[in-house]
């Protein structure tokens, strides 16, 4: 019986780390070192508001691309995007880039700092995601 609650609580306290580990927010050196790479690869075309410029770039703020499906963010990211978007019933037809080169802990930065600005607000994506769906690409 010892056992079992032995067991039973290691299970448990391994749950709980994780779940700790799954943070709701970025902490401020993660939006500072975002803020440093938004500012060196994506304001130009999403500009300093993230409001993009119309029907070429898109906005960031308070979109479904952006706060919705977190790994298709991660593959847009990875693997560029070239086709046309409707956001808000304006078209954006400017592909974007693969940004592939950037570690992933570069990615994760970025793309929480994109999650956590310009009035967004949305859970934080961690560098295994980064890892995981960059793994997914080599297969």
């Amino acid at each position: 019986m010892k056992k079992i609650f032995v067991s039973c609580s290691l299970i448990v306290l391994v749950v709980a780390c994780v779940i700790a580990q799954e943070r709701k927010t970025p902490s401020k050196a993660a939006l500072e070192r975002g803020s440093e790479i938004y500012i060196s690869t994506c304001i130009a075309c999403h500009q300093s508001n993230g409001e993009g410029v119309p029907g070429l770039n898109p906005p960031l703020v308070k979109t479904s691309h952006v706060l919705g499906d977190k790994t298709k963010l991660i593959q847009i990211m990875l693997k560029g995007m070239d086709e046309a978007v409707v956001i808000n019933d304006i078209t954006y037809t400017t592909p974007m880039p693969s940004f592939e080169q950037l570690t992933d802990q570069q990615i994760a930065d970025v793309l929480n700092y994109v999650r956590n600005s310009f009035g967004n607000k949305a859970a934080v994506i961690s560098v295994g995601q980064i890892k995981a769906e960059r793994l997914k690409l080599l297969n």
